[in-house]
């Protein structure tokens, strides 16, 4: 059938359809109203309305008890008790609105008269205590008919000219009940016989309804009202379908799982059919009306009538560079299927489809082993038993007679169909890479995957578990939104806190900038924590962590961490925590460390956490171990990388010692330049572990650890900054009154130095050539001549220097600030950035 108008001439008509959700409540029904009214101004309009929400269910449960000997009656009265409390109420919103023209008819009265029949049917279905396809239809149809009731009086009221039209009298079926498939030919003469009483008024029509040829009532089954929208626009050839809704369009995930869904602006029509297969907006076979007389579709929001919606046209939006959306269909079954052995020319996915089918089971994915030796099929969760009796019914013997050796079929639920659509997706590369990519690293599992031959859509089965975070993570890796990044941090101290400031000044930046959302979902101190899956808000993370009474379990925490988008244990202390990085990491957790000891743990254990990350293939971030925010660790490995030979690493790598150095070369007694330089925040919680040299030694161990040397701490030859015999206090007081005892000593050393023109640095020398029985790392204090790289260091400056066979007339320097909170918070948060960025794949 195609549009009555000539080529080229505007298309008069739009069709509107509103749902239940646009017709239930008094509210909704105004903006409706309102809508039709503006409509109208721009020329024909044409109207479908559904059932008032929750009307449809009653009537089905007005059927059923009816079938079983109980009261239909109550159910009925309360249907008459909403409708005619949405007129009234609406009446009364239109009179304060200064819109009602004149005042209508009381509707109790009128849909009183019509739902008379529908209390007989009841009765009749009571005497006979029978329900068939054909009764529950008629029933059915006066839930639209009351709807139509409503709207067409009040647009009366309101000053709109509007005529009911029961849509039974224009589509002819045939006789499915329940599931009717009208004749266009025969439906667009009726409406044509019908339209010129319209009269330029605006015609209602009663959605979902038809009638066979004999004037029985049927129904279009599930969306059946779009249905009986669209066939109206193809007929009246519409230049628009607008489907008025409770949601600004179709959404690009569902929004209860990503708080970031949106939507979409433009849609082909084919993913429109995709989506439809998936149970997303239109059916199918709504759309062929459409597609047939290429007439595009609006979905809009009733209740916010200025957001533009979602377009659904022939050509869509045709962007390259991301699909369109997400779609998760939860509480399926998943069957699998496999013979011990080969069934010759039988097709074992065939056979299973066709026993399904047979047993009125719909199949939502079907996947197939290669040579069919095996099949997997997703069905309704309710419908798995039923599945699986039928596929063992079909494979107990072959077409032979001869009993099959089959596997017994696995049932596993709950689970869901994950599917990604888009029109551009089949002339992209790498979309299913990045699709099961996003899914591998947060350790989801896929149990069946399918790609639709249209490649418009790739579909994988996975845990019903997994749901929630397959789907932020799916929409976040395609640039659907921002990609959510989901924090654990340990430790609140300097660079804890810091981190948190940077976090909280940088989030909409990041946010809107470079699409990274970094979310705090949980904080950790040595006495409390807490922990927000939706997360904390970073102005507040300091109240929160004071509010809560939950002692940190940590594997509880990692625990709910790991069901997060991208989910990062950053660590901020101290202590050792090669214990918790290995939680974090059998959990499928990234780590971002600005802390030294698990990395210079023994070997053996910290090779097994490296072996860890990447059988696991997650990140293990920790460049601020050595250099604070300089790239000393990238630049040593991008060296090694590309195949050069280091000779010799030297440096400053502690911007505390080397803040205390200068200090001293200024006359600042030691005692002093030490606890000045822990109110400042550049020392560890106990000075001890810089003055002893431990903290450089560790630094440096990680760096020679990167060449491959099988070292541990043992090996590391160090030299204390201060006199061994003032770092054994823990007290802090009795620690600092230790060192004031050698002030004097100290400063006789460094004027000593200065009148011979040297200047004294703490350097870590790592010499991976050293000979059999000396030490191949050294660290400890060294006077240095003027021209020594060390000698210009200013402040908390660090440097490294790298000597290689590439760089070996020019060693290849780092330099930079390589103390304090703020760097070195600012190391982590790059840290942190760079797991999100390679997810990204930037």
């Amino acid at each position: 059938m195609t549009p009555q108008h000539e080529p080229g001439q505007a298309r008069p008509f739009r069709v509107m359809k509103f749902g239940g959700s646009s017709v239930g409540a008094a509210d909704r029904l105004f903006q409706a109203l309102d809508l039709i009214a503006r409509e109208r101004d721009n020329g024909p309009v044409a109207v479908v309305v559904s059932a008032m929400a929750d009307t449809t269910d009653r009537l089905i449960a007005a059927v059923d008890a009816a079938a079983a000997g109980l009261p239909g009656d109550p159910h009925v009265d309360a249907i008459e008790a909403l409708v005619v409390n949405v007129a009234r109420d609406l009446t009364d919103r239109l009179d304060r609105a200064g819109l009602l023209r004149h005042v209508p008819e009381d509707l109790s009265l009128g849909i009183a008269e019509l739902m008379r029949p529908l209390r007989q049917l009841l009765l009749g279905v009571g005497l006979v205590r029978e329900r068939t396809l054909q009764t529950r239809d008629l029933a059915l149809s006066f839930g639209e008919r009351a709807s139509v009731l409503v709207v067409r009086t009040l647009l009366a009221a309101r000053g709109v000219p509007a005529v009911g039209v029961d849509a039974r009298d224009w589509t002819v079926t045939d006789d499915r009940f329940g599931q009717a498939t009208p004749d266009l030919g025969a439906s667009a003469l009726q409406l044509g016989a019908l339209s010129a009483a319209w009269s330029g008024a605006v015609s209602v029509h009663t959605g979902f309804l038809g009638r066979t040829r004999d004037g029985r009532t049927t129904t279009l089954g599930r969306n059946g009202s779009d249905y009986t929208a669209a066939l109206l626009a193809q007929i009246l050839g519409a230049a628009e379908l607008q489907i008025w809704t409770d949601v600004s369009g179709v959404m690009t995930a569902d929004p209860e799982l990503v708080l970031e869904a949106y939507p979409v602006a433009h849609l082909s029509q084919a993913e429109a059919l995709e989506l439809g297969d998936l149970g997303m907006i239109l059916h199918p076979r709504t759309m062929a009306p459409l597609i047939e007389a290429q007439i595009p579709l609006r979905v809009r929001n009733t209740a916010r009538p200025d957001d533009p919606g979602t377009l659904i046209d022939a050509v869509g939006a045709r962007d390259e560079r991301r699909p369109v959306c997400v779609v998760s269909t939860e509480d399926l079954a998943l069957l699998d299927l496999e013979t011990r052995r080969r069934l010759g020319h039988e097709r074992i996915g065939e056979r299973a489809l066709r026993a399904l089918a047979n047993a009125g089971v719909p199949v939502w994915v079907a996947t197939s082993a290669p040579r069919d030796r095996a099949v997997a099929v997703a069905v309704a969760r309710s419908d798995a038993a039923r599945a699986e009796a039928a596929l063992a019914a079909e494979f107990g013997r072959n077409a032979d007679g001869e009993p099959i050796e089959l596997a017994p079929i696995r049932v596993r639920e709950p689970v869901t169909l994950l599917t990604l659509v888009g029109e551009a997706m089949g002339r992209t590369p790498n979309v299913a890479g990045r699709f099961f990519g996003a899914l591998g690293q947060i350790g989801v599992l896929v149990r069946a995957s399918a790609q639709g031959a249209g490649e418009r859509s790739i579909s994988a089965v996975i845990d019903g578990e997994d749901t929630a975070t397959a789907v932020r993570t799916v929409h976040a890796a395609f640039n659907l939104a921002a990609q959510e990044v989901n924090l654990l941090v340990l430790g609140k101290g300097t660079v804890g806190r810091e981190l948190l400031y940077q976090l909280a000044a940088q989030q909409q930046a990041l946010a809107g900038d470079q699409d990274v959302l970094i979310k705090l979902a949980g904080l950790a101190d040595s006495r409390r924590a807490v922990f927000d899956p939706a997360g904390i808000p970073l102005a507040r993370w300091d109240a929160r962590l004071q509010e809560s009474h939950v002692p940190p379990d940590i594997p509880a925490l990692l625990d709910r961490l790991r069901r997060l988008p991208v989910p990062i244990l950053v660590d901020c202390t101290a202590e050792d925590t090669t214990a918790v990085y290995e939680a974090a990491l059998a959990r499928g957790i990234h780590v971002v460390s600005a802390n030294k000891r698990p990395l210079a743990a023994t070997w053996p254990v910290r090779q097994g956490l490296m072996d860890m990350a990447r059988a696991r293939h997650r990140r293990w971030e920790y460049e601020t171990t050595v250099g604070a925010s300089l790239p000393v660790i990238d630049t040593l490995k991008g060296l090694v990388r590309t195949g050069d030979t280091i000779l010799r690493i030297e440096g400053s790598f502690s911007g505390t010692l080397g803040y205390l150095a200068g200090e001293l070369s200024r006359g600042v007694p030691l005692s002093h330049a030490v606890r000045d330089a822990r109110a400042r925040g550049y020392t560890e919680p106990h000075p001890r572990d810089d003055l002893s040299g431990l903290d450089v030694a560790r630094k440096a161990l990680i760096l020679a650890r990167e060449l491959g040397m099988q070292l541990d701490l043992d090996a590391v030859a160090i030299e204390p900054f201060a006199p061994s015999e003032a770092l054994g206090h823990d007290d802090l007081e009795r620690f600092f009154l230790a060192l004031a005892e050698h002030d004097d000593a100290v400063a006789a050393r460094i004027e000593r130095m200065r009148q011979a023109g040297r200047v004294l640095r703490y350097l870590a020398q790592i010499d991976p050539s050293a000979p059999a029985g000396a030490p191949a790392v050294r660290v400890g204090p060294v006077e240095v001549e003027p021209d020594h790289p060390a000698a210009r260091l200013r402040g908390t400056e660090a440097f490294v220097a790298f000597t290689t066979d590439r760089h070996r007339a020019y060693p290849l320097l780092v330099q930079g600030a390589g103390a304090g909170g703020a760097v070195t918070a600012a190391g982590v948060l790059t840290d942190i950035l760079k797991i999100a960025m390679s997810l990204r794949g930037r």
